[in-house]
């Protein structure tokens, strides 16, 4: 069983209006997928080469957090910084919510089949659903500990998610790697699947790992 007291991943009062999010963002990558499975023209691309010097730099570094070696960097960090402060549900759903989401975008490149410059998989963006998972799960431990409200917290969870992907998502599509609504797909991947992983997490481990 597991220790109610502890600090959960999903907190309490967001359970409901996140699960309504969770429907809502599945519906838009399936709506999405469907008119988007084989696809490989009909919309902006950016220039490969298209970015300043100043910003395709900046660019680049984002795009690296969103890497495997950048993306394992950060979840060693911020898993084990969750760990440290006793936040050990909150260590676990940064794994697994992050996995899930790019292992879900993963799973649907091939399935829906649509491609960028001849021939790469591309909906939904992988780099996109990775940024906004970590997002959420600091948003919903920052929730936590500030106490607020279902309708603050909801608020406050999807903005700090929205700005997350929305840098990300900006960053693939000014670097060519995906269209802009791939970005859509990988932001929605994540809000469907993030909050069903924590509460998961809450339900099956306990405080005391």
């Amino acid at each position: 069983m597991t220790d109610i007291s502890a600090p959960p991943a999903l907190p309490r009062v967001l359970r409901l209006p996140l699960a309504v999010v969770t429907v809502a963002a599945a519906l838009v990558v399936l709506v999405q997928a469907l008119a988007y499975a084989g696809d490989s023209s009909g919309e902006w691309v950016a220039p490969v080469s298209g970015l300043p010097a100043p910003l395709w730099y900046i660019a680049q570094a984002i795009d690296f957090l969103g890497e495997p070696v950048g993306s394992a960097i950060v979840l060693a960090v911020l898993a084990g910084g969750c760990w440290l402060v006793g936040r050990r549900r909150s260590a676990v759903l940064v794994l697994a919510g992050a996995g899930v989401a790019v292992g879900v975008t993963t799973l649907l490149k091939p399935i829906v089949d649509r491609t960028i410059h001849g021939g790469y998989l591309s909906y939904p963006s992988g780099h996109t659903a990775f940024a906004t998972a970590v997002a959420l799960v600091l948003a919903m431990i920052a929730a936590d500990r500030l106490a607020l409200r279902a309708a603050a917290g909801t608020a406050f969870v999807l903005v700090i998610a929205l700005l997350a992907g929305a840098v990300m998502g900006w960053t693939e599509v000014a670097l060519s790697a995906h269209y802009p609504t791939d970005a859509l797909g990988g932001f929605c991947t994540a809000l469907a699947v993030v909050p069903p992983t924590a509460w998961a997490v809450d339900r099956f481990f306990p405080a005391s790992l």
